[in-house]
């Protein structure tokens, strides 16, 4: 075992923070996992946050986050799609010497002019697929350090 019950350890290093995995081990030979977000204040230092999750706990955790990640993961493509379709209508239009229009504004001084509208759908809000009650969260959220 390595140092403060340390069994494992790697670190993710991106543009302005640092993240790093820790598999522990509690004095009652319990095993968590640690994550902990590290990153640079303005005035000099790191802040960190960390979140700890017990092994009992993962799998809970997991379901949980690869539904969101699932939904994150729609809502950039169809983020991109949009992008996509925006900047083909909008070429199109100055070809055809058009105005480019936000959605549901009509035209630039809020009259409604043909072919000069389109329509926006909002996406359909996600239910719960399961009706059962919310089980208590695994993750308990430990106090966030500041460092100088």
């Amino acid at each position: 075992m390595g140092v403060r019950g340390e069994i494992f350890s790697t670190k993710v290093n991106l543009q302005n923070r640092t993240y790093f995995f820790n598999v522990k081990e509690n004095r009652l030979g319990d095993l968590y996992l640690n994550i902990v977000e590290s990153k640079n204040r303005d005035t000099g230092g790191f802040d960190r946050q960390s979140v700890i999750l017990f092994a009992d706990d993962l799998g809970d955790f997991l379901k949980g986050f690869d539904s969101a990640l699932r939904v994150l993961e729609k809502a950039v493509r169809e983020k991109k799609r949009g992008a996509v379709a925006r900047q083909s209508r909008d070429a199109q239009n100055e070809k055809e010497g058009g105005e480019t229009v936000a959605a549901g504004s009509g035209t630039p001084n809020g009259q409604r002019g043909p072919g000069k509208t389109r329509l926006v759908k909002k996406a359909p809000k996600e239910s719960r697929q399961d009706s059962k009650p919310r089980k208590p969260r695994a993750v308990r959220a430990v106090k966030r350090q500041e460092r100088d």
